[in-house]
């Protein structure tokens, strides 16, 4: 068999795993190469489409996740990564199965396989919104605050023009109680993202927990003009407007007092 005849061999075993004896007479060689080298290009075809899979099989795990079927789900992102091993988002959906089991079940393998999976996330996409938040939230459950500040804040320097991290340093920072630095992040998110609904909302928060009525509902109506879906939101706007509105009391005492959003006497 000629050298070229060899190598044709070794790799239709390597991509197709057909099995060509190695000294077979030339005529069964010749008329084996048509029908082979046709088996090659599907091979190829079918291992050039396994990444088109990929989107399906997470789907169909989100399904699952959301029924609660945590074990179905694993084994469908976990075919999603074996189809399309680059795609970051089938790794980010098994850390958060792992994360949701975790809390459910406080399993230490749990948590060491959904903080993994975290990082491999990362490893393929540096700016992965919802790989970010679900460890920095992981971490925080962990009583490994300061090791969230530090993802955060890395996340922020390598991204200056992105509203989606400084969003998660606010949230953290709210969360320990640094409502004012939190503000601040929020400020900076908005200018970077006028438009960003997340954003606005959060700073509608923080303002209205700061005292800042005013401020918080003109925040809260901006966020409700980008994306009108928001029912807890409009609800909360339509409480606020109500209690802002809300006409001044004269106690029994005399003296004139005015209601306020959140019970505080300014």
């Amino acid at each position: 068999m000629s050298a070229a005849a060899s190598l044709l061999h070794l790799l239709l075993g390597a991509l197709c795993g057909i099995v060509v004896p190695l000294f077979s007479p030339r005529s069964l060689v010749n008329a084996m190469v048509r029908p082979l080298m046709l088996q090659v290009v599907l091979c190829a075809t079918v291992c050039g489409g396994c990444q088109f899979a990929a989107p399906a099989q997470n789907a169909e795990g989100v399904k699952m996740f959301q029924q609660a079927y945590y074990q179905g789900a694993l084994q469908r992102f976990g075919q999603a990564i074996a189809s399309d091993p680059h795609n970051a988002d089938g790794y980010y959906n098994m850390a958060a199965t792992y994360h949701q089991m975790a809390r459910q079940h406080s399993q230490p393998v749990d948590w060491q396989q959904a903080e993994a999976y975290y990082g491999q996330c990362l490893q393929r996409n540096l700016n992965h919104d919802d790989c970010h938040r679900g460890l920095a939230v992981l971490l925080t459950e962990r009583g490994r605050q300061q090791d969230a500040f530090r993802l955060l804040e890395a996340w922020a320097t390598r991204s200056p023009a992105s509203a989606a991290p400084r969003i998660e340093l606010a949230r953290l920072h709210d969360e320990a109680g640094n409502a004012q630095v939190a503000k601040e992040r929020l400020v900076e998110a908005v200018q970077l993202e006028p438009n960003n609904a997340r954003a606005l909302a959060a700073l509608g928060k923080v303002r209205e927990q700061l005292g800042d009525a005013s401020q918080a509902l003109a925040n809260y109506e901006r966020s409700l003009a980008v994306n009108q879906f928001q029912p807890q939101l409009a609800a909360r706007v339509v409480s606020l407007r109500s209690a802002m509105t809300a006409p001044a009391t004269t106690p029994a005492g005399g003296t004139r007092m005015v209601t306020t959003p959140n019970g505080k006497i300014r």
